[in-house]
This record gives structure tokens, C-alpha cells and sequence, in this order.
């Protein structure tokens, strides 16, 4: 594989349905990075162009708490796709199974924030992940990144939707009992039975089938109300009816939760969608409120940096000279620009805009892969690579010897979760 001649294979580190993902160092760099390697064979950039996952992070980069896409390399004679991403240290699967000690409950709730954060950012850009998961959210030390976005859809696309989507423990009641009639919301519900499953290192409804699913979500939380059902029963074909059960409470966790979270745990998975908590909603709870404190006057204090005069930083500093010094320096950072280099750091969001998402619009279609700039330049995310097969490139191929040893993983599927 082409591939090989760039980076050198270490180890796998994951696999699934659609993809293996293996540990990879790159012989430009010497870095090492996650490359997602595509089991589908893809006949055209084209069609690479129009994949899912890469409009949605060419959409959703740069973020803190979104996996960050490198590079994206095409095999045009083999087929093969390669997503080349940052490196995380694990999900959290693996940092919870077979663990016995609780987490901190300052841990748990800087992920939960970091989580919610992530869901703001792809909800407000019109996006929902529909599959999360202990197994799709990746950390490195103290950071949590959103990752897996090969299932994600538009927010404003018609429904219906995929009836058969998000592994069934994390299936919000709406993707049970319609026929693809849910919204971004359902995110939300798989976010809180995450946030019970890091604080209690067991899932929150670990249904054997998509019945007994529904049995344990009532058990917990009872019943819906009728209206709620109705409006369950116009977006389906399905006859159902469920006799009262008032609920028992979520069941008791190893390491408990303080009542503010306990309170925003129960917003998360409100039956209801309509009535179920938004990201934007969970940031500002009263659990959160060290953290969107912390977060509002980090912004605060760069909104105060920015708004001394449009001369960058560096340039302000060091502008105690003459005017015509000044001027010159002026002049050179607007020609650095026109250039397309780098002049000034993308704007970040708000936290006072946080309580109004934005109107539903529909985005304009436009290639995932930004052309080159007249210096040559690209953006973060590079130009599709290409490879073709040209006889130095096959006699390449065949003197490149694959170093790609197996390693022992932790199983991912779990029993009862497809």
C-alpha cells in the first residue's frame, strides 16, 4: 500500500464494521497518528468528496473537543481510503473497564463538560453524531474529543431518518418507537446514559433487545405521558401500548453523583425529546458552573486582547517606535495576508450567544477539500491525495516491506449492544 512508503504501521489499535484503525508513525514528521483505514473500496474522489465523516470534520475543524482530521489519503488504483487523525491515549471504554476505583468527581465532570461542549459545537453547525458512545469518545490526559462522525447527519435534513442507527444501549426512546422520526436530541439522551456509565462503570439501560430496551428505560424512568406517546404514534406504523409503571430512579451508582448532577443526569434523558436539556442548555447548568464560569472570562479576557485596535499582538507590543516604523510594520502584515498566510486566530464562540442556537438553514454544498491558494497554500485540512500508479510508484510498492505488528486489544463490542 502506497500509504506505507510515508508512515510506518506500529500497531492496530481498534476495529469495526467499516474500518481498522491502526497506530502510525509518520517518516515526515516523526509523529505518530491514528489512520482510519476504510474497509470500503471508493471508485472515484468523487465519491471520497461526498463521504459523511469528512464533510463533517472539514465542517467542524478546528475544536478542542472534535478529533482533528490531518490528512486524508486516496489509493485511486487500489481503492483505499486513509483518514490520518491525532492520536489519542484511549476511549472511554477502555478507561472504565475492568476499573475499580471511581473516578474523581472533578474527572467526571470535566469530561461531561468537554462532552457537552462537543455536542454545542456540531448541534449549532447543524450537525448530530447519532452514535455516541464510551467507545467514540477518545481522551489524552485531561482532554475529551468527540470522534466516529461516519453515522452523523444533517439537522435539517427531511426526515425520516435511518430507523437502525446508535448502538442500542445508548438509543434514545424516539429511535425506538418511530420510524426514523428523531431529532439532534437523541444525542443528548446517549450523552447522559454516558455520563451514568463513567460514574458507575455499568451502562445505564443494557437492553438484550430493542423490547426489553424499552422495559428498562420505563423501569427507570416510568411511562411516558400519553401525549408523549401520541406524538410517537403519528411518526410510526407500530400499535403500541404500555402499561403504567411509575419508575424507580436510574439504579444506584459505585461512586455517587452530588444532586446537581444527579439533577442534569435526569434532564438528559428525559423521555420526551422536546422536554429533553440542548447542549447549550447543559453548559449553563448549575452543575457545570465552575467550569462555563472558568470558560466565560478565558473568552472574556481574549475578547479584551482583540479589541486593542485590528494591529496583530506582537505588533502592538512592540510599537513604541517611530510612526514610520510602525507604518512599515503595518504594511508588511498586510501583504503577509494578502499572501494567505496566517493573520489573527479564527473567531471562537461566544458564551453569551450560547442560549440561541442558531435558525435552521440549509448550508451550500461545496467540496469538503479546499483548492490551493494562489501562493500554494492550503488549509488545516489538506487536498485529497490522490495516488496514482505510475511504474516508479508500483516498483515502490513492491520493495516496501509492512512492519504492522498486531497487539492485544481490549475487545470493543459488547454483548447485547449492536
Amino acid at each position: 500500500m502506497f500509504l506505507f512508503l510515508e508512515y510506518r504501521p506500529v500497531c492496530k489499535i481498534g476495529e469495526g464494521t467499516f474500518s481498522d484503525v491502526l497506530k502510525m508513525l509518520s517518516l515526515k514528521d516523526g509523529k505518530y497518528y491514528a489512520c482510519k483505514c476504510m474497509k470500503q473500496h471508493f471508485k472515484s474522489i468523487e465519491q471520497v468528496n461526498s463521504l459523511c465523516e469528512i464533510q463533517a470534520l472539514r465542517r467542524l475543524s478546528p475544536h478542542p473537543n472534535i478529533l482533528t482530521l490531518h490528512e486524508v489519503v486516496f489509493d485511486r488504483k487500489a481503492g483505499c481510503l486513509s483518514l490520518i487523525c491525532e492520536l489519542m491515549d484511549m476511549n472511554i471504554y477502555e478507561l472504565i473497564k475492568g476499573r475499580r476505583k471511581p473516578l474523581p468527581e472533578k474527572k467526571i465532570k470535566n469530561y461531561m463538560y468537554q462532552l457537552c461542549k462537543s455536542l454545542d459545537h456540531i448541534h449549532r453547525n447543524g450537525i448530530f453524531h447519532r452514535d455516541v458512545k464510551p467507545e467514540n469518545i477518545l481522551i489524552k490526559q485531561n482532554t475529551l474529543k468527540l470522534a466516529d462522525f461516519g453515522s452523523c447527519r444533517m439537522i435539517y435534513s427531511k426526515q425520516p431518518y435511518t430507523e437502525y442507527i446508535s448502538t442500542r444501549w445508548y438509543r434514545a426512546p424516539e429511535c425506538l418507537l418511530t420510524n426514523g422520526y428523531y431529532s439532534y436530541k437523541m444525542d443528548i439522551w446517549s450523552a447522559g446514559c454516558v455520563f451514568y456509565e463513567i460514574t458507575s462503570f455499568q451502562p445505564l439501560f443494557p437492553g438484550s433487545n430493542d423490547l426489553d430496551q424499552i422495559s428498562k428505560i420505563h423501569d427507570a424512568i416510568g411511562t411516558p405521558a400519553n401525549r408523549t406517546l401520541n406524538k410517537f404514534k403519528q411518526s410510526t406504523i407500530l400499535n403500541f401500548h404500555f402499561p403504567f409503571k411509575k419508575g424507580k430512579g436510574i439504579p444506584p451508582m459505585a461512586h455517587s453523583l452530588p444532586a446537581k448532577g444527579l439533577t442534569l443526569l435526569y434532564a438528559m434523558i428525559k423521555y420526551d425529546p422536546d422536554e429533553r436539556i440542548a447542549a447549550h442548555q447543559a453548559l449553563q447548568h448549575p452543575y457545570f458552573q465552575e467550569l462555563w464560569a472558568a470558560d466565560k472570562q478565558a473568552l472574556a479576557a481574549q475578547k479584551k486582547v482583540k479589541t486593542v485596535g485590528q494591529v496583530p499582538l506582537r505588533l502592538w507590543q512592540t510599537s513604541k517606535g517611530t510612526q514610520r516604523e510602525h507604518s512599515l510594520r503595518k504594511a508588511q502584515d498586510k501583504a503577509k495576508c494578502q499572501h494567505g498566510l496566517p493573520c489573527g486566530e479564527l473567531p471562537m464562540l461566544s458564551p453569551s450567544a450560547a442560549a440561541n442556537l442558531p435558525p435552521p438553514s440549509t448550508p451550500a454544498s461545496h467540496s469538503v477539500f479546499p483548492a490551493a491558494e494562489e501562493s500554494g497554500e492550503v488549509s488545516v485540512l489538506q487536498s485529497i491525495r490522490s495516488i496514482g500508479s505510475s511504474m516508479e510508484q508500483s516498483e515502490k510498492k513492491k520493495t516496501c516491506k509492512s512492519s504492522l505488528k498486531h497487539c492485544h486489544l481490549p475487545a470493543i463490542g459488547r454483548g447485547g449492544g449492536s
